[in-house]
């Protein structure tokens, strides 16, 4: 064999392996912050032999930049949070299905695109907080009874251009429809202690301060403070009280993290790897525990934190028609004067 075809014949074996080597690689876009994923990522690369690249940016942004990025797009999987997001990227048509049995069995229908193109991966409820020093949790029972006069000024939530508003605004629709969720909002506003301004644990650290009785928020954050490092956020933590609505119906208000694999995606087959993984027993555990949240998976039990909030109904709507409803949400939270 000459000089030439050597050279040809290792040039050809090197590119070949260098193939290899790059189709081991998952490319993630993640709109949640790199502190709350990356460590079961690592898990998952250490487990596989599959690298992930992580880029992390807002939602939007990021299913804005890979409808831009197009065919051309690095991407492969997205994460993110909230169950009208990910209906989001699937109406922008950037997601593809998944055939997994793996993900159809651990992960419930409620809990997953109808054509498998998302999976949520972990849950949250949206509840009804309470200051435990002025209120007691049988004054109040169910999301409606938010709209009760007897609550008002005393009602501290975000603004409803946040998306979980929209989504619990978007199941309300869905349950009682759409003129009497207005009606609800409408009260709902005439309700609110001040108007809407911060996240999540500004509305419980309100609570306490006496701005306002009842807060509203999603579990995780709660469960944050109380497991924080500054002891300012754990004393606030440890004064407020969850109280689970609709607990004689259908049950609290749910939300998921979730992820969806790219229609462009050059590394499918890892791609779905890293969501079956991240549906594991290891990756479940792991939101539990780390992230405060709730497995999908009802063999996987709760984190010590999320106990103290005790046991609940959830409320076993499709999250699909949390997307599905957003639009009416929005309008019908403008209508309402909800800033």
């Amino acid at each position: 064999m000459g000089i030439k075809k050597i050279f040809a014949y290792v040039l050809s074996i090197t590119i070949f392996m260098v193939g290899i080597v790059s189709a081991a690689e998952v490319n993630v876009y993640s709109a949640r912050s790199e502190d709350l994923i990356k460590s079961a990522l690592d898990r998952f690369s250490e487990e596989t032999g599959i690298e992930v690249n992580l880029i992390t940016e807002s939602a939007d942004a990021l299913i804005r930049r890979i409808e831009l990025e197009g065919f051309n797009s690095p991407a492969d999987v997205l994460l993110t949070v909230d169950a009208g997001r990910l209906f989001r990227a699937k109406e922008a048509g950037i997601l593809a299905s998944i055939d997994s049995s793996i993900l159809r069995e651990r992960i419930p229908a409620a809990y997953r695109d109808p054509e498998n193109q998302w999976f949520g991966l972990s849950l949250r409820s949206r509840v009804i907080m309470f200051d435990k020093s002025r209120v007691s949790p049988s004054e109040i029972e169910n999301y409606e009874d938010l709209a009760d006069p007897k609550w008002k000024g005393e009602i501290c939530i975000r603004s409803s251009g946040n998306i979980y508003n929209q989504s619990l605004l978007a199941s309300l629709i869905e349950h009682a429809g759409e003129e009497a969720t207005e009606a609800w909002a409408v009260g709902l506003v005439a309700n609110m202690a001040r108007r809407p301004q911060g996240g999540d644990r500004d509305q419980i650290r309100a609570a306490v301060a006496g701005q306002c009785k009842l807060a509203i928020a999603n579990t995780y954050y709660l469960a944050g403070m109380l497991n924080s490092d500054i002891a300012a956020d754990v004393e606030v933590a440890e004064q407020i009280g969850v109280l689970w609505p609709n607990q004689g119906d259908r049950g609290a208000h749910m939300n998921v993290s979730g992820a969806g694999m790219i229609k462009t995606s050059k590394n499918a087959d890892e791609a779905r790897q890293l969501i079956e993984f991240l549906s594991a027993d290891y990756a479940q555990q792991w939101y539990a525990e780390v992230n405060n949240e709730y497995s999908v998976r009802t063999d996987i039990p709760m984190s010590a934190t999320l106990q103290r909030f005790g046991e609940f109904k959830a409320d076993s709507l499709n999250l699909e028609v949390l997307g599905r409803n957003n639009a009416a949400a929005v309008r019908l939270a403008d209508r309402a004067g909800w800033e």
